[in-house]
């Protein structure tokens, strides 16, 4: 799908983003719940019903999935335009979808025990993924979970972004300060845009 010709602005703004959910030029959204999440899920022995964070969660499909697993979901973006098409999309569930900033203020709960990564990092201009990693670190309670997906792509139009690609070894310097790896693996149903160029991840915040 070729892009739209879209006036300049920074990632790090909604109109960005606004922009594009607006012109339904969204390569990034799969349509479903990715394989190697409702595995994860399905395995996750931890609390009874345990609270999941998504950030930056877009038309949000993996609200409904958390629910039916019993899970307390909270799914977040700060772009008006990709709540309004998730709240559609949800109907009755519409009231788990909110339109507010990763980075300030209540999230609905002082911990989770889950936050969930899908195309939120690598949608955020470099310069954020400190503040990403601090945020992720004080959100997720010790022993809970950071799981998801993570973009890595070496060539030169990776560098301009969005999506913006991790470098070998850059998410471990995020992340390695409070998070220990568990698992780490390429999955098998990407959408074409990631396609061989991210990863299954599984990080537990230390204690």
């Amino acid at each position: 799908m070729n892009a739209p010709i879209f006036p300049k602005h920074d990632p790090a703004s909604p109109t960005f983003w606004n922009l594009r959910f607006d012109a339904a030029f969204t390569p990034w959204d799969q349509g479903s719940v990715p394989q190697s999440l409702q595995t994860w899920a399905r395995a996750y022995s931890g609390v009874t019903a345990p609270s999941v964070l998504i950030p930056g969660c877009g038309s949000a499909w993996e609200v409904k999935f958390f629910l039916d697993m019993g899970w307390d979901v909270t799914a977040i973006d700060f772009s008006a335009a990709a709540v309004a098409q998730a709240q559609r999309a949800l109907g009755p569930l519409a009231r788990h979808v909110h339109e507010a900033d990763f980075f300030a203020g209540e999230l609905g709960h002082p911990n989770f025990e889950v936050i969930y990564e899908r195309a939120f990092l690598c949608a955020l201009p470099r310069r954020l993924w400190p503040q990403w990693a601090g945020r992720v670190a004080e959100l997720v309670k010790p022993g809970g979970f950071l799981a998801g997906f993570f973009f890595a792509d070496n060539s030169e139009k990776s560098e301009r972004g969005p999506p913006f690609s991790l470098h070998q070894g850059e998410l471990e310097a995020l992340l390695a300060p409070h998070f220990t790896r568990r698992q780490k693996h390429v999955p098998g149903d990407s959408v074409p845009v990631f396609i061989g160029k991210e990863t299954w991840q599984v990080w537990v915040r230390n204690a």
